[in-house]
């Protein structure tokens, strides 16, 4: 570049560093960029005849920054020039931005200033006048005083797990849950089981210990929503829908007043948009309506709530902005369900099983009840003589109904020994009857004696829900005709013998009966036709299914030949015309009735074996193929 064009360029940046000047001049007034420049204490930059110094002065004032220094050079000084002139045209727009806004402001004021005053005037009136009178007043004291008086904790609060550790007797449940909780990809989850064993707790500690986990995708403030499936009910008017969530249209009862005088319809938000970002527990899900549930399936797909009103206007100026966003965005349900039932699966709507992980919670074993009072005893702080466990233990299945006879024994304690200090309190095995004659209870599984043989008895496995039971089954034989020859003489007979069976026992089973007498002839090659068989399920009842086959064939063949059956063994298994043992169902609830039950050996079918709880303990387990197999281990060879 040549000394001319050096000059005129630098003629051409000091006129773009006047324009500038001239600009800023505009932007804020001469008196206040003096103002300014004198704060800032760069006076001296701005009338400097240092092109460089004049430019940084420039910088100091648009950008508002006294920490710059560096004085750019001829070189630097076009691409300052260049920043400066950004920031200004920002500047200067954002200001024609805010006089247009303005602008509109006093437009609206000037439209509507009636209506603002009108606002006024009501406005100063309430606050005139008030809505506060003396009854008003007194009844605000009444529920401040109300507030001040606590009972404290009730028992069932004290006594309930307070870590996921706590829980007693649910090992394999509380992981399962864990594992789908603390994932980084969270699964809705169902919880099945019998009451009393600890779901609700499990799904509300899991979420607490799911926060400490660095996998987790809950945060320290996810919530834990908790509401009964019972209460819940579907409203076909779409008025109120507490879980859902409604609209409450100005025409209706509940819209809030200056809503309605405008013609605003109000959305309630839900359950599931309280849930947002944690859990939703809905305790006893399979109680729901369908078409509540159809609706609650709809909000787990799109985790977002949508409402509608035929009175939302989106043109409508008195609309708040918030309740324009709920209607044309909806508002975020983003959360996981966990739902606890004590139905079996087959009851459960297979829309929301296919959507859920399904967690099966096991029945208390008498242990667990003990170990559940030996806590609670110990948070109690008191004394209990050594029976009191073990008759509590007699009496319920659930942990919930342990703690309760505990709480109620308690209490008697309290009441029969007043005054004695805490920690010195004893409760007696006298506390615990009253209570469980208070309480009009029976023992749940009565004591038996399961040593020894008998001729014609077996144990049979049921179940029922969650819960499996023994089925005590019975059975004699005669011989069609008795005389004085005796058992020869009905053996030469040409009479045909008679199968007698409950009634009450449904058609499945007298079918595994007629299985059984051909099962009979195939084991022993003799006519079961030449006896009277009578066969009896002790307490009656329907059994449901062919699982009592096994345990028929059993019986009859022990009646006929009379050979002892053990009686610590409890079997269960279809039986083929072929002798085969065939595989049936619920055989973790029947594993656990036999345990109730005192029974030391349960023989089920080979094929169910993968179905034993890898956990138990306490009983033996023995898979059979054949009907021979299974008289191997029930029946004495003798």
């Amino acid at each position: 570049m040549s000394v001319l064009e050096e000059k005129e360029d630098g003629h051409q940046l000091a006129a773009d560093v006047e324009a500038l000047y001239g600009l800023a001049v505009d932007l804020w007034g001469a008196d206040h960029l003096v103002l300014k420049g004198a704060k800032l204490g760069i006076m001296d930059l701005i009338n400097s005849s240092d092109l460089g110094e004049r430019v940084l002065g420039l910088e100091k004032i648009v950008f508002q920054n006294p920490t710059l220094d560096k004085v750019p050079g001829h070189k630097e000084i076009p691409q300052a020039l260049d920043k400066i002139k950004e920031e200004i045209s920002s500047q200067m727009a954002r200001r024609i931005t805010e006089d247009q806004i303005e602008r509109m402001i006093n437009e609206k004021i000037a439209d509507r200033q009636d209506e603002y005053i009108q606002d006024i005037k009501r406005q100063v009136l309430a606050e005139q006048g008030g809505v506060e009178n003396a009854a008003t007043q007194e009844k605000l004291n009444k529920l401040e005083k109300m507030e001040m008086v606590s009972l404290g904790r009730s028992a069932m609060e004290k006594l309930r797990p307070q870590k996921i550790e706590e829980v007693i007797g649910q090992a394999q449940g509380v992981k399962s849950l864990l594992a789908k909780i603390v994932s980084p990809f969270p699964q809705h989850v169902i919880l099945y089981g019998p009451p009393g064993v600890g779901k609700t707790t499990t799904a509300r500690l899991a979420l607490a210990r799911a926060k400490e986990m660095g996998t987790s995708v809950f945060g320290p403030e996810a919530p834990f929503i908790e509401v009964d499936g019972n209460t819940l009910r579907w409203d076909p008017r779409d008025i109120t829908n507490p879980l859902i969530g409604s609209v409450h249209d100005p025409i209706y009862q509940g819209a809030k007043r200056d809503l309605a005088d405008s013609g605003v319809p109000e959305p309630k938000l839900g359950l599931v948009s309280e849930a947002n970002g944690g859990v939703l527990f809905i305790d006893e899900i399979g109680e729901m309506d369908d078409l509540l549930l159809n609706k609650l399936l709809k909000v787990l797909e799109d985790k977002r709530v949508f409402f509608e009103s035929s009175y939302y206007d989106p043109e409508d100026p008195a609309v708040p902005a918030y309740i324009k966003q709920i209607f044309e965005t909806g508002v975020p349900a983003d959360f996981i369900l966990i739902g606890a039932t004590t139905r079996s699966p087959g009851e459960i709507s297979p829309a929301i099983r296919s959507r859920c992980a399904e967690v099966f919670f096991s029945p208390l074993t008498p242990e667990d009840i003990k170990a559940i009072l030996a806590a609670s005893v110990e948070k109690l702080q008191v004394q209990c003589e050594p029976e009191v466990i073990d008759i509590i233990a007699q009496f319920t299945i659930e942990g919930r109904k342990a703690n309760n006879l505990l709480a109620d024994a308690y209490s008697r304690a309290l009441l029969r020994q007043v005054g004695v200090t805490e920690g010195n309190l004893t409760i007696t095995t006298a506390d615990v009857q009253e209570a469980i004659q208070s309480s009009r209870l029976t023992p749940y599984v009565l004591p038996k004696n399961r040593e020894g043989g008998k001729i014609g008895a077996i144990a049979g496995l049921g179940v029922a829900g969650f819960l499996g039971s023994l089925i005590e089954i019975e059975a004699v034989a005669f011989p069609v005709k008795q005389d004085v020859e005796g058992r020869e003489a009905a053996k030469k007979s040409s009479a045909q013998g008679k199968i007698r069976f409950n009634e009450t026992a449904g058609s499945m089973a007298k079918d595994s009966v007629f299985n059984a007498s051909s099962v009979f002839r195939l084991i022993t090659g003799e006519d079961l036709g030449k006896y009277d068989v009578h066969i009896n399920v002790v307490g009656g009842g329907n059994i449901d299914g062919p699982s009592a086959g096994v345990a028929f064939t059993l019986a009859v063949y022990s009646a006929v030949t009379g050979k002892k059956i053990r009686q610590d063994v409890a079997v269960t298994g279809e039986i083929s015309l072929q002798g085969d043992v065939k595989p049936v169902g619920g055989i973790p609830e029947k594993l656990y009735g036999a345990m109730q039950a005192g029974m030391k050996t349960v023989l089920i079918p080979k094929d169910n074996e993968k179905d034993v709880p890898a956990d138990l303990q306490g009983i033996q387990v023995i898979p059979v193929e054949t009907i021979w197999q299974a008289m191997e281990y029930a029946v004495y060879q003798e």
